[in-house]
């Protein structure tokens, strides 16, 4: 294999795996490069993470972080931060995804044990992780004034958007404390499910302390994969018959519906127009039809507001289809 990254082979010398089998793995959406390392009926997976472009601190601290409080991240076999690489746990190749693809009359035990595991993670102390605040939500809901505007040839008030979300989420940032850890990309891609059972959390690096439900929306308003309805609904009803979640948890489930998807329409925009990554694109529908679902409730009226004056009907009913 002639494209491995410089350095590998002395990390899997300095870690004991130097006579290990390479096998590179499909990426994500980042820097970061994956590897399968096999040995005498051994395996485990390779991240490399190479500065400065990313920095596997923080997912070492996440990991760390999740594994004493008994939830099921990888092990950190060996790790060098510095450098970019970190050695774990290989929790196999089943995400949940393609399994329910393959086993569909498995998928409510299986969001249902994806539900119980947040109700688990909701009960722990929350992590020595900086919070999600106004100023993170502002600028992660900015993503779609930023990129998907200007690719659709649209002027916007930006500063009235801005205005819209602070109005809409101050609320909810009051009730959110004092928090819990949010892994922020926890659904179906990212959930594993390892040989000897369970599920397996994985890319959970940029996790942060704030409100429960966002977890529930990224997993239930899935960017990759059509969650129904009548699942969202029995999955939302599971976690709030566990856990008392308060009189106002179903409104700041929708603002934070509408924020993340906002957020994640922004990011594909760019992911297509930056970096050359077209297939993001076919998503954005789905994500703007949940945020449309979204907008709907009386807790994001000014953010509605500001859409049907900023955004034609005619773009918002092709639910965002119309980027090239």
């Amino acid at each position: 294999m002639s494209d491995l990254p410089n350095g590998l082979e002395e990390f899997m010398q300095s870690a004991g795996w130097a006579d290990a089998v390479i096998a590179a793995l499909p990426g994500d959406a980042s820097f970061r490069r994956y590897f399968r390392l096999m040995r005498e009926g051994q395996s485990a997976m390779l991240m490399y993470a190479p500065p400065p472009e990313e920095d596997p601190a923080p997912f070492l601290k996440v990991a760390r972080y999740l594994s004493e409080q008994g939830m099921r991240a990888p092990e950190i076999l060996a790790e060098n931060a510095e450098q970019g690489w970190v050695l774990t746990e290989d929790f196999g190749d089943e995400r949940v995804r393609e399994w329910i693809d393959a086993h569909p009359a498995d998928e409510e035990a299986i969001y249902a044990g994806a539900i119980d595991a947040l109700i688990a993670l909701h009960g722990k102390p929350a992590g020595p992780f900086d919070p999600y605040d106004m100023a993170v939500y502002q600028r992660e809901a900015a993503l779609l004034t930023e990129w998907y505007c200007p690719a659709m040839e649209l002027a916007v008030d930006s500063a009235g958007y801005a205005q819209a979300w602070e109005q809409a989420l101050e609320p909810l940032v009051a009730r959110q404390q004092t928090g819990v850890t949010v892994l922020r990309d926890y659904h179906a891609e990212n959930i594993m499910l390892p040989p000897d059972g369970g599920q397996g959390l994985i890319d959970f690096q940029d996790a942060l302390v704030g409100h429960p439900a966002y977890d529930l929306v990224s997993l239930l308003q899935d960017a990759r994969r059509d969650v129904s309805e009548d699942l969202e609904r029995a999955m939302l009803a599971r976690y709030m018959d566990r856990v008392d979640a308060g009189e106002h948890f179903l409104a700041d489930y929708a603002l934070l519906g509408a924020q993340r998807n906002a957020k994640i329409v922004g990011i594909f925009t760019r992911l297509a127009k930056r970096d050359g990554k077209a297939r993001y694109l076919e998503m954005i529908p789905r994500v703007w039809a949940a945020m449309e679902r979204d907008l709907v409730h009386p807790s994001l009226a000014p953010v509605a507001t500001w859409f049907d004056a900023n955004i034609p009907q005619e773009i918002r009913a092709a639910n965002g289809a119309g980027l090239k």
